[in-house]
């Protein structure tokens, strides 16, 4: 464990139990970097036997489409629905229905129009080098999680060694052809609604009142139920500490000078305006820890090695504050 990561630790020990409030401490475990920050590397919570199961059978639909589907067509193997295609430009075999041996349909993940969730990246309008390079890493084993437990992140290292450098480059002309466009809105408080861990994201627990943010950010649905039928048209909103937007401000003053103005990018190097903070937050860290290791993670060394949690809470914030 580096000095840093047992910085973080000693911070983390001393605020748990007031910052993920009672339905969340039970995801927390004492490996991994879920034990740092929960409230990013999502681990479900169990199920309950009573819970109800959705109808498979069920036609459903999302506002402004006209596509109608059973709701058992909505899984990884069918890839993405496509519920918005004017939305997007057409999408490549490798994009909306998968590749090679273990190479699943980027869109399914990432969505048709490349915004992304919460649990993996917003790819649209990120730079096609940059893209390109991540999934180098991936494949070299250079770009790996920092909680492994966590599907999605690990579920995305197993592709990035599976995928080919065709089927990359394939995929990154095509996200990052299309902009980015405002998807995370950013509301500072005290108090935020509580929430279950359902689906690798922060899921608000209906009636069950608001607890302490604490020394985090709760990044959860607008709509939970087109979110889960995959709409990419439905974006997110992040729960912040109060005053962390202008901390992060503060904090993020020479970040420009790779990322460029507004940390909109600049020429490889990606944009982080507006882009999910959960996102943002589990980079930092995997860059602190080193597990994060790729081609031009050397650039990031010094620039994170002393962020603590509040830091790297403000600095989210911050960033996912910001117009794309």
């Amino acid at each position: 464990m580096t000095r840093h990561t047992t910085r973080l630790s000693t911070i983390l020990a001393a605020t748990t139990l007031a910052s993920v409030g009672a339905a969340n401490a039970q995801a927390q475990t004492t490996d991994g970097a879920n034990n740092v920050m929960p409230w990013a590397y999502v681990l479900n919570d169990p199920v309950p036997d009573d819970a109800p199961t959705p109808d498979p059978n069920e036609v459903v639909t999302v506002p402004n489409s006209p596509l109608r589907i059973p709701r058992s067509e909505i899984n990884i193997n069918n890839g993405p629905p496509d519920w918005h295609p004017d939305a997007h430009p057409p999408m490549p075999p490798v994009v909306a229905t998968g590749g090679g041996d273990g190479v699943v349909a980027c869109g399914y993940c990432h969505l048709p129009n490349g915004q992304g969730k919460p649990e993996n990246a917003s790819v649209a309008g990120q730079p096609y080098e940059y893209i390109v390079q991540q999934m180098t890493d991936w494949r070299n084993g250079l770009r790996k999680t920092g909680e492994p437990r966590m599907g999605p992140p690990s579920f995305m290292e197993r592709i990035g060694l599976a995928a080919t450098d065709a089927e990359a480059r394939v995929a990154a002309e095509y996200f990052s052809s299309m902009p980015f466009r405002q998807w995370v809105r950013v509301v500072e408080t005290d108090e935020v609604p509580r929430t279950k861990f359902a689906g690798w994201i922060h899921e608000v627990l209906e009636g069950a009142g608001t607890e302490p943010i604490g020394s985090r950010i709760v990044e959860t649905p607008e709509d939970i139920e087109r979110t889960k039928l995959r709409d990419d048209a439905t974006g997110f909103i992040a729960y912040v500490p109060t005053g962390s937007v202008a901390r992060g401000e503060a904090k993020t003053q020479g970040c420009t000078v790779c990322h460029g103005p507004g940390l909109r990018g600049l020429g490889p190097v990606p944009a982080l305006a507006g882009r999910s903070p959960s996102y943002m937050a589990r980079q930092l860290y995997d860059f602190q820890t080193g597990v994060r290791n790729g081609a031009w993670s050397d650039l990031m060394d010094a620039a994170v090695e002393d962020l603590s949690l509040d830091d790297i809470v403000d600095i989210v914030a911050y960033t996912a504050s910001l117009a794309p």
